[in-house]
Order: C-alpha cells, then structure tokens, then sequence
C-alpha cells in the first residue's frame, strides 16, 4: 500500500504523521482565506455599527442623572400600570396564540380529514404572516366596534372593543402562525412508537396525549408562548389602532418621541422595554434548543396516533374551521372594504381608493416600500447566510457572539431600534476631521433617510437567513467542502458553487422571510421616515387616523399582493437556478 498516498489523502482516522498536518493546513488555508476574512470584517463592522451601537446608545441615553426622575415616575403607581398593561397583554396574547397554533397544528398532523381541508386550514393560517400586523385590527373595527356591521347592525349590540380584549383578539390572530409552524414540526417528529408502546400498556388515547405526546411538546409548547410574548411586547400598530385608553410601553414610547419630542423619556421607555424583551428572548433560546428532545430517538417509524373518536374530531375540526372563518371573515372586510366608499356606512362600489394609492399620493409609498424592500430582500439574505456560514463552519473565537449580535435584530423591539438611529445616526459621524459615517436620519439625511430604512430591513430580517442557513449547513457534511477546498478552490467560490447550491432552500426561506417582513414592518421605520420617503405601513396608520377607511383597506391588499407577487417570482428564480444546475451536472447528488 502506498503509504504516501494515504498521508496526502489525509483521510481521518489513519493514523499516519501526515494527517495532522493536513488538517492543520486546511484550518489555515480557511482561516486565512481573504474571502473569509472579508466576510468577517464586513459581517462583524455591520454587527456592531448597525445592530450594537444603536442599542447601546439608547441604555447610554437612559443611564444619565435626568432619567432617574422618569425610571422613578413609571416604575411607581400610577404610572406603573404601563408596564403592567403591557405584561398582561404579553401573557394573554401569548396564552391564547398559543393555544390557537396548538389546535392548528394538532389538526394538521392528528385529526384525520380530507386533505383539501387541512390545505386549506394551513393556508388560512398562514395569511396573517404576508400582511400587516396591524390590518386586521383596522377590519375588527368595521366589524366589532361601536358602530360595527356585526355588532351594532347584525347584533343590535354596542360593543367596545378597544382596549385589552380587541388587542387580545387581533393580536393573537396575527402572531399564532409563528408558533404554529414550529410546532406543527414538531408534532411531526414525535416518534409514534412511543404512542404504540403506551397503547400495548393499556393507556387510553387521552391519557397518552396528556402523559405522552403534552410532555414532549413541552418545550416547543414554552417557545412559541415566549415567541409570541416577545412579539407582543414589542407590537407598535396594533396598540396604536385598537390600544384605546389601554396604554401598553410601545405606544407611549411612540407618543414621547413623536408627540412630545421627548428623546429622554422615550429612551428611558424603551429601556424598560428592553429589559423584559432580552430576558424572554434568551429563555426562549434555552427552550427552542430543548425542542429538539422530541426527535432523538431517531427517525420515526409507523404513523403518528390519530384522533379515532367522531366527537372530538368534530369538536377539533370545527374549533380551527370557526378560527380559520374568523381570519377569512376579517380579510373578507379588507379586500370588500376597498372597493366600497366607507364600508358600514355607504356600500357604494367604487375604484376610487385604489386611484388614491396607485396613481394619486399613494404612489410614493408603494414604489418607495417596494424599492427598499426589493433592495433589502438580497443583502439580507445573503448577510443571512454569509454569517451562517462563519458561525457554523468558522474556526475563529467570537463567533458566539456573532451569532448573538445578529440575532438581537429580532430580539430587540424595532421601537428600540427607530430611536437609536435617531440618537445616532441623526449627525454625520467623524473621526479626525473625516465623515465616516454620513448622516442616515432626518429630514437632510442621506437619500432623504432611506439609507437607515434600508439598515433597519435588513438587520430586521437577516437573523431569519441566519437560522435557516445555520440549520441546513448543520445537515451537510464538511468534507464535501473540504474536497473543494482540497481540489484548488478558494473559499468563496466554494461558498458560490458548492454551499449555496446545497443550502438553496434555507436561502429562499431566508429571501421570502426578508421581503414580506420588510413589506410589514412599522415599529422602527415610523420612526425613520421623512418627507421624501413615504413606508405603506405608516401611510396605512395615517389613513386609518384620519377615518379613511376605503384607502387604508386599498393599501392592505396592493402590500399582500405585492408580497405574494414576490414570493413567487423568488420560488421562480430560485426554482429554475436550482433546475439548470441539475440539468449541468451540478446537485447534491453528483456531488456525493
């Protein structure tokens, strides 16, 4: 045997002196490549200049000696009952958005029905994730409130439904369909050879759902309450739309910057703000990692235990059927709302409110949203899984704290954000006598502040490229790199040829996450834009504030089109790239 051969190979586990060396040489190659350490450094600068330093100057700001009087002010009665309205609204919503994605999700994999069904139960459930957080609190008013067309004209009732149970009811709609696809993934991989050997035991279905299947939901179950209290907490729209006499932090916060002009307090605010949100945050990471105990056992044989008895099927069933009406029922109003004149008073058919948005003022917002969100969409993602790609494969110290500085673009509100562009980006930054870093903020900024809009999608959306690409490359072996790498390629066009190829669906996943959750954002461009650059979300508010209905509606379906439109065209694009690949020789399977 030709020993020379081996230790060239340097295959793991001969045991020759060349293997050492080998490996050692290829961390250096890697840690050395110029593409690698350019990543790095533009991963690492956009970390701390866009996601770091404006959070660290809203605690700089509230840690002065004139916040002590404001900390004082509202950490006493009665100013207090801020912050206990915003964590009973936390613990509420989250409480029942849960318990709706657990029905869902329990529907989808243990009710059996007709497929079409569950399609359509799925899609239904999904609809609130391509639209504003907010619109459906705008259809709950036409519907449920004063002057509601069900309350008062159906039901001869007059309801107030601002305050606490609106929001409960909007909010909760809105944000379960976050936990509900991670549980759904999760019920899936629940091995159901656990339920067969409780069954051959002689335990009852109920008494295995409650022993079996709800003990090892457990931690998935505590994620997605954590998931969607965070979401609360730092919701802006809604609060503003529906919150009423119902003051929550978010919406004073807005109210002490943008009303009052009072920087000071609107930080101390959003400090009391942030505090609660980390702390949920970094429990929530501790349960969505013991998530994964429900598929050790390896991979599942036979099928999951169905609910065999008719009436608790048709109690389920009908449970997520009246939910899934009640979704449809409120974009039902949405897209009737915006051909009618004012809906619930004059039912007129008209065009009007879409000449309004598509060829009168509107137009500004729609072609400025879509620009930055389009622009935002391929930096995002691409940032996503560049730093993916460092923290998973990387060989450097740090790279814990990469991975968390990228994702507090998620943990943090987007409030917090808005005003720490504010505080710091509203002045050019200089370092001897040079402009590093032009003003991004403010009526004079930089492309009249579309720069810092632009900053905030992306840092907003990258941690979901992040997570998605940080799971695939976790599934894919090194060596296939290695074997690149080995062969003459430098790492990034191993990166380009070899890792985007395999990770192609985390990467779309990580594109169609940043577009619909640039098109939908509001808590922190609100406090961003100017006179020359109008956000859809924002004029939404504008118009629902000043009662015109008709447009605010006009406004809601062109954004859910235009995030449907590019949902496909990026399934498209990435769909026909991945098939000419496979058609030259270039998949995964050629590759091993």
């Amino acid at each position: 045997m030709d020993t020379s051969a081996l230790a060239t190979a340097g295959g793991p586990g001969t045991g020759l002196p060349g293997d050492g060396q080998e490996a050692a040489a290829r961390g250096r190659r890697r840690a050395l490549d110029p593409a690698v350490v350019v990543a790095l450094v533009l991963s690492v600068a956009f970390v701390l200049i866009a996601i770091v330093w404006p959070v660290l100057a809203v605690i700089g700001a509230a840690l002065t000696d004139g916040a002590i009087p404001i900390f004082q002010r509202y950490l006493s009665p009665p100013q207090n009952q801020i912050l206990v309205n915003t964590v009973v609204l936390g613990v509420v919503v989250a409480t029942v958005g849960t318990a709706i994605a657990f029905l869902f999700a329990f529907v989808q994999v243990r009710v059996p029905a007709n497929r079409w069904l569950k399609r359509v139960l799925h899609v239904i459930a999904l609809l609130p994730i391509v639209s504003p957080p907010f619109a459906l609190a705008i259809a709950a008013i036409s519907l449920f409130g004063r002057s509601g067309m069900i309350t008062r004209d159906l039901l001869g009732m007059r309801v107030d439904i601002y305050g606490l149970p609106g929001l409960t009811l909007v909010m909760s709609l809105s944000f379960f369909p976050v936990a509900y696809v991670s549980l759904m993934g999760l019920m899936r991989a629940l091995d159901p050879a656990l339920d067969e050997a409780a069954a051959n035991l002689g335990s009852s279905k109920l008494r295995i759902f409650r022993t079996v299947t709800v003990p090892l939901l457990l931690p998935g179950l505590a994620s997605g309450f954590l998931l969607l209290f965070v979401e609360a907490l730092a919701d802006l729209g809604n609060p503003l739309v529906l919150g009423g006499n119902f003051t929550v932090l978010s919406s004073r916060l807005y109210i002490a910057i943008i009303g009052q002009y009072d920087m000071l307090t609107g930080s101390v605010l959003a400090v009391l703000l942030l505090v609660p949100s980390l702390i949920v945050y970094f429990v929530h990471r501790y349960y969505a990692e013991r998530a994964s105990v429900v598929s050790v056992t390896g991979k599942p044989t036979g099928r999951p235990s169905e609910v065999s008895g008719r009436p608790a099927r048709a109690m389920l069933l009908g449970a997520a059927c009246l939910v899934a009406g009640l979704i449809v029922l409120l974009y039902g109003t949405i897209v009737v709302g915006s051909f009618t004149k004012l809906l619930g008073v004059d039912h007129t058919l008209t065009l009007r409110n879409y000449e309004a948005v598509l060829f009168g003022y509107g137009t500004k917002a729609v072609t400025d949203t879509t620009l930055l969100a389009g622009l935002a969409t391929p930096l995002a993602g691409l940032l996503g899984v560049v730093i993916a790609f460092l923290v998973i494969r990387g060989r450097f110290p740090g790279r814990g704290a990469l991975d968390f500085g990228t994702m507090l673009g998620v943990a943090v509100p987007g409030t917090i954000f808005g005003i720490g562009y504010l505080l710091v980006f509203n002045v050019p930054v200089q370092i001897a006598g040079f402009t590093i870093i032009p003003k991004l903020t403010g009526g004079a900024a930089l492309l009249g502040g579309a720069l810092a809009i632009l900053l905030v999608y992306i840092l907003r959306s990258a941690p979901g490229g992040l997570r998605a690409g940080a799971a695939s490359l976790q599934q894919i072996d090194p060596s296939i790199e290695e074997a690149s790498i080995s062969l003459g390629a430098d790492q990034a066009t191993t990166f380009r040829k070899v890792v985007l190829p395999l990770i192609r669906p985390a990467f779309l996943s990580g594109l169609i996450y940043s577009f619909a959750r640039s098109m939908t954002a509001i808590s922190a461009v609100i406090f961003l834009t100017t006179p020359q650059i109008r956000i859809m979300t924002q004029q939404i508010l504008n118009e629902t504030d000043a009662a015109r209905y008709g447009n605010a509606y006009a406004y809601c379906v062109i954004l859910i089109l235009i995030v449907l439109a590019a949902i496909g065209i990026l399934s498209v694009l990435v769909g026909s790239s991945t098939r000419a690949e496979r058609t030259s020789g270039v998949n995964v399977g050629a590759s091993r």
